[in-house]
């Protein structure tokens, strides 16, 4: 069990609608020419949320929360911090990024009247990309100051089971029925294990599904089944 004082930094810890809204923003950030900013936090255990509520209150030290609830339980928020030279939650910085998270639907802790919270973000359980923004490429999420965002757009051409991905903002055409319920069936199965919300099958049932959501979906996925596959050794 991971010790209370220690901090996850890890975006495949979060749900997979929290992991794309992320990447997503660190992305927009990127092309915003904001590349200074980092992970902090993402899943924090009740023990851990106990803990920290706990400091400036019944152990020593500044109180670092106000909740003993937190969608960081439920794997739907992050923390982020700015590089130096700027100061580590440089307001500049977190307003500019806070203003790119509203434009994605995501929600940010310095907006809030009450309780405001500048490093945090987090999304709804039902949470998808709004209309006219994808992941574009590989988007590199810093854990720690020593490095910058990075997104690294690579040629997607490619045939995935008998669906031919020329642009990732194109809708998903099949060549054959047994192709869509093949890929159905691939999607209910990520629903099943947890990798993906039932929002993301509706999208597809929708007929609104691009190919660039799909190749997005499936690495989360993929991640996710290494990441099962090295804890079970």
């Amino acid at each position: 069990m991971t010790s209370v004082t220690t901090t996850c930094r890890d975006l495949s810890e979060l749900s997979t609608a929290a992991e794309m809204a992320c990447r997503l923003l660190f992305q927009e950030c990127f092309k915003a020419g904001i590349k200074d900013i980092f992970i902090t936090e993402t899943y924090r255990s009740q023990e851990r949320q106990n803990y920290l509520y706990a400091q400036g209150r019944t152990r020593p030290g500044q109180k670092v929360t106000w909740t003993l609830e937190s969608n960081h339980k439920s794997r739907r928020a992050w923390d982020i911090a700015v590089a130096p030279p700027k100061k580590l939650y440089d307001e500049s910085t977190l307003n500019k990024v806070g203003a790119i998270a509203k434009k994605l639907g995501i929600t940010w802790g310095g907006a809030w009247i009450k309780n405001l919270d500048q490093p945090h973000f987090e999304v709804p359980a039902n949470w998808t990309p709004p209309n006219g923004y994808k992941l574009e490429g590989q988007v590199i999420v810093p854990s720690n100051s020593k490095l910058k965002v990075q997104l690294i757009v690579e040629d997607k051409t490619a045939e995935v089971k008998g669906v031919s991905i020329t642009k990732e903002e194109d809708v998903l055409e099949f060549s054959s029925n047994t192709t869509k319920n093949a890929l159905r069936d691939e999607l209910s199965q990520y629903v099943e294990k947890g990798y993906i919300t039932k929002g993301w099958l509706a999208k597809f049932e929708n007929g609104v599904m691009t190919t660039g959501d799909y190749l997005a979906l499936r690495l989360i996925a993929d991640q996710r089944k290494a990441k099962e596959k090295e804890k079970a050794k």
